[in-house]
């Protein structure tokens, strides 16, 4: 696909317009698996995009650009094209006007949301991996993007799993056997879990007005700028019933998370 420029693509993305463009077609193939899969390309190139994602081939291996200004170096391809995943969601995260993010996991089950707010390195993409593969579909293992409703809208990223490796690696729905969602979601369930290497499951049920301290706690957003943040943030707890607590391993842990969801 080069279609845009030399060799890249445009598309239009929460509220940004975005050029991406790389050296060649090998990292062309890989960006465009990866860079907001299910979102439509653009057949022509913007004179002035929002965002200029840049892949270039360096002396070092890859180096990764938005909008003119080096981003990350890398030293092979997957840590490029991983490393260009990360920043263009700096980028577009904080232009966003419509919704609000919160770091979170987010999946739809049964019709409602699931959100699993916490820090980087807290362990939500692999929780929202096992829920995958468990049947439920994927809204973002990063940010959920919440609107002024409180509902969850998809945010098609690719997760980020460790699966055990010091590395991470990037994973589609499609190889946990699920999808993204479609549409958007109230909020069933929050769930703000600590992962305690050999622990035990040690959750409660908490109050609404703690879940939203929690999600207040874990949104890129600064409320200067953002002053409703609140108002969204209470509406997506409103009717939802919230955890907080100590997680065990993942297979053990979605298998809890299920049993409260259903009532089993």
């Amino acid at each position: 696909m080069a279609a845009c420029g030399k060799f890249g693509f445009g598309l239009e993305a929460f509220d940004s317009s975005i050029h991406v463009e790389c050296a060649d077609s090998e990292i062309l193939d890989v960006l465009d698996r990866y860079i907001f899969p299910p979102l439509v390309r653009a057949t022509t190139e913007r004179s002035s995009p929002d965002i200029f994602l840049r892949v270039d081939r360096s002396a070092e291996g890859f180096a990764v650009f938005v909008n003119d200004e080096l981003a990350a170096a890398a030293t092979d391809l997957h840590d490029g094209v991983r490393a260009a995943v990360k920043a263009l969601d700096d980028a577009v995260v904080h232009r966003m006007k419509m919704f609000r993010a919160v770091h979170a996991g987010a999946v739809l089950i049964d019709g409602s949301a699931l959100l699993l707010p916490g820090s980087s390195h807290a362990g939500k993409s692999s929780l929202v991996a096992e829920m995958l593969r468990r049947g439920a579909s994927c809204f973002s293992d990063e940010y959920a993007l919440l609107d002024h409703k409180g509902w969850v809208h998809s945010y098609p990223r690719p997760l980020l799993l460790r699966n055990g490796r010091p590395r991470q690696s990037l994973f589609l729905p499609e190889d946990l056997g699920s999808t993204y969602a479609v549409g958007a979601a109230p909020v069933g369930w929050i769930f703000a879990l600590d992962y305690v290497p050999s622990g035990a499951w040690d959750v409660h049920e908490i109050e609404k007005a703690e879940a939203v301290m929690l999600l207040l706690r874990n949104t890129p957003h600064e409320m200067a700028i953002s002053p409703a943040m609140v108002d969204f943030f209470l509406h997506t707890a409103a009717h939802a019933v919230c955890y907080a607590g100590q997680r065990c391993e993942v297979a053990e842990a979605a298998t809890h998370v299920l049993k409260l969801i259903r009532g089993t």
